[in-house]
């Protein structure tokens, strides 16, 4: 369905460019401003909403997708003058008829694991709301008859008046307290003795939650019309907002993948690594890496297809495990020993010993000797490091 209400109002298509938008407004605004036309404030109110509206490409852009409902629920930035304006426009001045009021919406916020967003969930959300009273079919009287409320002649509002400045004064609504906007009242012997006139009662509703396989905290689920319902108000939703709660202690989530920590001795590092991963869905992995292979401090590596659900696909994510090498003790073998490892490894490189070197000792570095020597703080500044790469603070660290 077009919505062209507001381009009628300035008379252009709906395919106006920018500059005839604001050609039409100016000749309007002119013939219909206040100073030169009294009788022309609700016109001309009309014209500037409408240009307002228009000549902001992404209030256009709403509006053209959702019409004056989308405006007024879809956070435009026109603030509660251009909603009054809108009100008297197109509700009180003959203007398109708008339907009826929607209820706002119900928001709950539904706590979920990092395992019920890999396993998906299903779990029962029980809500109160208000439903038309059934004892007088939401008229809130015994005979159903209403009167037209005295305080503002039946019309749902009062009219104010603010000075601006001496020659002009905005003129704006407000919502009539005796009878809460409806313009009709009830005879206090006539209300219903099961709602007291309020025309509405609370009942207990139950919904049915299905959360997704590789659904995202903050994720929204709707309900459509299962939000509170009154007489002469379309029913509002009832929206449910994942929330993903604690810190689990092996895994964390970055986007589709899953991040995980382990540590290994510097025997796995170079000899191989066999571990048992405990997933999600309780299933054991067994992972190993390709013989040969030397895992370096901090390496990365990924198990395929391992990681979170896509949603509404059967594929998967990657597990990123990222290795931190766990080096032994000083003096952990006899130097015989010590030369038959070495006897293993890659050989060292040469080293030429200048004939006027002096011996010195090489000894393990302290921050409090660090202090001592250099007078103060900040001596260990130089030896801070990150966390590695790929993967950095906040992952757990899965002991073998």
């Amino acid at each position: 369905m077009a919505h062209t209400e507001l381009y009628d109002v300035l008379g252009v298509s709906r395919n106006a460019s920018d500059n005839e938008i604001k050609r039409a407004y100016r000749k309007l605004a002119k013939e219909f401003h206040p100073d030169k036309n009294p009788h022309a404030g609700d016109r001309f109110k009309e014209i500037s909403f409408a240009y307002e509206v228009l000549s902001d490409e992404r209030k256009r852009d709403t509006y053209d997708r959702y019409g004056l409902d989308g405006l007024q629920g879809g956070g435009t930035g026109t603030g509660p003058m251009g909603y009054d304006i809108l009100s008297q426009i197109f509700n009180m001045c003959g203007g398109p008829h708008r339907g009826p009021r929607k209820g706002e919406d119900t928001i709950h916020p539904l706590r979920v694991s990092l395992e019920d967003l890999y396993n998906g969930k299903t779990t029962k959300l029980q809500l109160r709301r208000n439903v038309p009273c059934r004892t007088c079919n939401g008229k809130g009287s015994k005979s159903g008859m209403l009167l037209t409320c005295k305080g503002c002649s039946g019309r749902g509002f009062k009219v104010a008046h603010h000075q601006i400045s001496p020659r002009m004064t905005q003129e704006f609504q407000m919502k009539c307290g005796d009878c809460n906007g409806e313009g009709q009242v009830i005879n206090k012997k006539d209300k219903c003795t099961q709602c007291q006139g309020r025309k509405i009662i609370e009942e207990l509703k139950v919904l049915q939650v299905d959360v997704e396989k590789g659904a995202h905290d903050g994720d929204r689920i709707v309900f459509h019309g299962e939000g509170d319902r009154q007489p002469g108000i379309e029913p509002g939703n009832v929206v449910i907002i994942l929330q993903e709660t604690g810190t689990h202690p092996t895994f964390r989530r970055s986007g589709n993948d899953l991040l995980m920590k382990y540590q290994i001795p510097l025997t796995e590092a170079i000899c191989g690594v066999n571990l048992v991963i405990k997933h999600l869905d309780g299933r054991n992995l067994f992972v190993k890496n390709p013989p040969g292979t030397v895992i370096q401090p901090d390496m990365v590596m990924e198990v395929p297809n391992e990681g979170m659900p896509i949603k509404r696909s059967f594929e998967k994510g990657d597990l990123l495990i990222q290795f931190i090498v766990d080096f032994p003790k000083s003096y952990f073998a006899p130097d015989p020993q010590i030369k038959i490892i070495e006897s293993l490894l890659p050989p060292r490189p040469k080293t030429v010993i200048p004939k006027d070197a002096e011996d010195v000792d090489l000894n393990e570095y302290t921050e409090s000797q660090g202090s001592a020597t250099s007078g103060g703080s900040g001596s260990g500044e130089a030896y801070d490091e990150d966390d590695g790469p790929g993967m950095r603070a906040g992952l757990q660290c899965a002991q073998q």
